[in-house]
């Protein structure tokens, strides 16, 4: 979206909404991650190139975000569609309150016809509680939202089995299944075609996406058909994923295993490992061997084996006096109250990548 100066596009940004218009013309709900807020500003406010201090960004980001948006709406206005404005922070995600609020206004953006813009807030967000880039939180949206498919647009057309500066046989992937850790270390190499473009974070949030239920498309783009061609499996670029009907993990437990904080930590026995990782059970308080500081009802807990190794983590349905309570009664098992019930469980979410 932006030049070769850091500027905003405004060519570029027809372009994009002409796609996304014809997109959603064809019948297909639309979120767009975008940002472009510092690129919009920085002239706007009196910097002769893009700041590089993070006040400036800010204070860049606190015009342009206006700007970028009217672009957006006078470009949008040409096919007849509203797009909406949503700026989230990290904080959105890590409060469950607010997460479960951002489904709820996304979903009802969607149900109404409305094409969300999300940004992050750059003009408040500080270093330690931001998503780290817009690839990222874009994974995060299409979990949220239980996307079909998510699209990172980028310069490069694609991944490739090797450095193809490097190496001029290296043929370029049109599909994978799934991430290797190879193809992550290629990728973050900054010598390589593939580091181009910040092409490490796209793998790395493809990878979050993919664990999320949600296939990836990498690629690039520029013209009105880009994305209907990318849906047909035609796109210039690289599909990642079985691009099969998934089930996306449910949002509850999005949250409990990408974004909670974790109070305690527990130890269970080998009988309630299996019952938790094999027999889709609960967590009773039987099953709890010690227990590392302390958790109120509603609080997430990780949970580890004898040997100390985390199996996942879940909510905890009671807190901690009432745990050890009920390891004192010398009930039948049934009849206890859960500690952690299976549908706010989830076990340890293995990389989608594979050796």
């Amino acid at each position: 979206m932006t030049t070769n100066q850091g500027a905003l596009s405004i060519e570029k940004v027809t372009r994009f909404v002409e796609a996304i218009a014809h997109l959603k013309q064809a019948g297909h709900e639309i979120i767009v991650i975008s940002s472009g807020a510092v690129a919009a500003g920085f002239k706007a406010i009196g910097y002769p190139s893009r700041p590089i201090t993070i006040a400036g960004k800010q204070a860049a980001a606190a015009v342009g975000q206006a700007m970028l948006m009217q672009a957006y709406i006078e470009q949008f206005a040409v096919f007849k569609l509203i797009p909406a404005q949503l700026l989230l922070t990290r904080q959105d995600f890590s409060d469950e309150v607010r997460y479960g609020n951002a489904y709820s206004t996304l979903t009802e953006l969607l149900k109404r016809g409305a094409i969300p813009i999300i940004n992050e807030n750059d003009s408040t967000s500080i270093e330690e509680l931001t998503f780290g880039d817009n690839d990222m939180l874009s994974a995060l949206v299409s979990g949220l939202i239980h996307a079909n498919t998510l699209c990172i647009m980028t310069d490069v057309n694609g991944l490739y089995d090797d450095n193809p500066q490097k190496n001029p046989n290296a043929k370029k992937i049109h599909y994978l299944p799934y991430l290797t850790e190879e193809l992550l270390a290629l990728a973050g190499d900054s010598n390589s075609k593939v580091g181009t473009g910040g092409m490490k974070s796209k793998v790395s949030a493809a990878q979050t996406a993919l664990t999320l239920g949600v296939n990836v498309f990498i690629g690039k783009g520029d013209q009105p058909e880009t994305f209907i061609d990318i849906l047909k499996g035609k796109g210039d670029g690289t599909y990642i994923g079985p691009f099969q009907h998934e089930s996306v993990m449910p949002t509850t437990k999005q949250w409990i295993a990408l974004h909670s904080s974790i109070s305690a930590q527990i130890t269970i026995d080998e009988g309630a490992e299996h019952a938790l990782l094999y027999k889709g059970k609960s967590l009773l308080p039987v099953g709890v061997s010690s227990v590392k500081g302390t958790f109120q009802t509603g609080d997430v807990i990780e949970v580890c084996n004898k040997n100390g190794h985390v199996l996942g983590k879940g909510k905890a349905s009671m807190d901690l006096f009432k745990l050890h309570d009920y390891q004192k009664q010398k009930t039948d098992n049934h009849k206890q109250p859960v500690v952690i019930h299976r549908n706010e469980w989830v076990p340890y979410i293995k990389e989608t990548m594979k050796r």
